[in-house]
Order: structure tokens, then C-alpha cells, then sequence
């Protein structure tokens, strides 16, 4: 998925601000384990699913407030079906496990390119303190 970016954005109040990152390129791979994504700014990340579908955006992993974000076990196999378009400031992720109600906005997605494999060992951590397997 190639996409176009755009250095200011203007909002309903016509005040313009500048970006962040915008993504250039959206690739899963063949394997479906991890989602590259290329930045304008020069920056490519590979996005294991894991990591994706244990920090999903979504209410139902989230919550409503921090109080009640859920840690999520049990996904170190788990891959991504499909990679889905929503409108041009974001893609929502279908996960094997049937998980799809998480929109990724590129902010929430350039988030996750800082260190996602230190990201992904501190979700690993934070599940063995609560007891809880990845795998």
C-alpha cells in the first residue's frame, strides 16, 4: 500500500498544523508475523504482530481510560489477515485470531516504530508479572 504525505494539516477550525510522521509504504509480510512500515521522514519499521494486536488501539484492548486497558496473552503466533485502508489517516489490522476492531492512525503507528522490539519485551514483561504467557 503506497500512500502520499502531507506536511500540514488543516483542521475544521482552519488552523494549520504540521504532522507527524507520515507513512510512504505499508507492507505485511509474506509470513504475516510483521507489518513493515516506511516513514517520510526516512524511518522503516518492522511491526511484529504480536506487538500490534497486544497493543491495538481499540476500546476492547484499551478501555475506555488507562484503568482499563487489558493485557492480552496468548498472542506470540498470531498473524495479521489483512491490512485495511480507512480513509487517509489510517489502516485497521484484521488479526488470525478474528481481532479487528483497532484503527491505526500513522501518529499511533510511528508510536509503535520507536523500539518495537523493546516495546514488544516490556508487554512480555508486564504479562509475566500479571502471570501471564505470551505464547
Amino acid at each position: 500500500m503506497r500512500l502520499s504525505s502531507n506536511d500540514a494539516v488543516q483542521n475544521r477550525s482552519g488552523i494549520t498544523t504540521v504532522s507527524q510522521p507520515w507513512p510512504t509504504e505499508i507492507r505485511l509480510a509474506s509470513d504475516r508475523r510483521s507489518l513493515r512500515v516506511a516513514f517520510d521522514d526516512g524511518r522503516t519499521a518492522d511491526l511484529p504482530a504480536e506487538l500490534l494486536r497486544c497493543e491495538s488501539p481499540s476500546a476492547e484492548v484499551q478501555g475506555h481510560s488507562p484503568s482499563e486497558r487489558k493485557l492480552v496473552g496468548g498472542k506470540a503466533d498470531v498473524l495479521i489477515a489483512s491490512v485495511e485502508p480507512v480513509g487517509n489517516y489510517a489502516v485497521r489490522l484484521v488479526f488470525g485470531d478474528g481481532h479487528s476492531t483497532g484503527i491505526y492512525g500513522w501518529g499511533y503507528l510511528a508510536g509503535m516504530a520507536e523500539d518495537p522490539e523493546g516495546r514488544l519485551q516490556r508487554y512480555r514483561q508486564e504479562l509475566q508479572a500479571a502471570g501471564l504467557t505470551h505464547e
